[in-house]
């Protein structure tokens, strides 16, 4: 939904329109996608995972979107792509994502930074925030922001991007985490969201939660909730757990990290029983 919003008011006032693609047992909807799909529109939107955490087919979407001539933008969350295809693989024509997995706290909400790539073919069109390697006068290697236009320096209004020294502080965050993780330390984080993921869907179905989609995910998962969510929320609140995103019709948005021990799943899933069986 905020991505959504997002969405609709960027384009607002320009001419372009959002249009949302039915969804089929918690993803696209092909047959929908095929028939909305032609030469009016411009590109193809797909979270993976999305928003009920189920991970979608982002290589036949993208087939399916460039037949009919259009562009497919990819929104991931950067721990996954530890252990999923990345959109390139997938076909996707630019990435784009939050960084907050990447060692920045919650903050109650920011501030964080976000993330964008693309094909070297679209590369130009990039907002000039794009870090270059070359040499100094003195022949030493530094690193310099490439690719910019003279806009971004003597015309703000017509610049491609505006990003302060908020931003800039978290983007120097996110590459002291990712050069301390390396790949090997970003894969064990994703394999350890995953896992715990599913022992926790397991736990919850086992102290009553019917999982609501049976399809692969990655750290997030739907389940059905007997009891009224605000009640199993606020229970859960009083002992120290910040528990799912209620969802319509009694259902409930759960996740699980690398930062949860299984004690803590453990002791979770009793309280839900506990609840539940009341």
């Amino acid at each position: 939904p905020d991505v959504l919003a997002a969405m609709e008011t960027y384009c607002h006032g320009r001419g372009a329109f959002v249009e949302l693609v039915p969804s089929m047992d918690g993803s696209v909807d092909f047959e929908a996608l095929k028939g909305m799909l032609d030469e009016t529109v411009a590109c193809f939107y797909v979270q993976q995972p999305n928003y009920y955490g189920i991970l979608e087919d982002v290589t036949a979407i993208s087939e399916l979107v460039h037949e009919a001539g259009g562009k497919v933008i990819a929104g991931c969350n950067p721990i996954s792509l530890a252990v999923l295809k990345t959109p390139a693989e997938c076909g996707a024509d630019i990435a784009v994502g939050e960084g907050q997995p990447l060692g920045l706290p919650m903050a109650f909400g920011g501030p964080y930074l976000g993330f964008m790539a693309t094909t070297r073919d679209m590369m130009r069109k990039l907002p000039g925030r794009i870090v270059g390697e070359t040499v100094d006068s003195d022949g030493k290697r530094g690193f310099v922001l490439t690719l910019q236009a003279r806009e971004q320096h003597i015309r703000r209004e017509k610049a491609g991007s505006n990003i302060c020294s908020n931003q800039a502080l978290c983007a120097l965050t996110a590459s002291v985490y990712l050069s301390a993780m390396g790949p090997q330390g970003l894969r064990e984080a994703a394999l350890q969201c995953t896992s715990k993921a599913h022992y926790l869907r397991e736990k919850l179905k086992e102290a009553g939660l019917k999982p609501v989609y049976d399809k692969p995910f990655f750290h997030e998962f739907v389940t059905e909730c007997p009891v009224d969510t605000e009640q199993l929320s606020a229970r859960l609140e009083e002992e120290g757990f910040l528990g799912g995103l209620p969802l319509p019709g009694g259902r409930i948005l759960w996740c699980a990290t690398e930062m949860n021990t299984k004690e803590e799943m453990d002791r979770l899933a009793c309280l839900v029983k506990e609840v539940c069986c009341a």
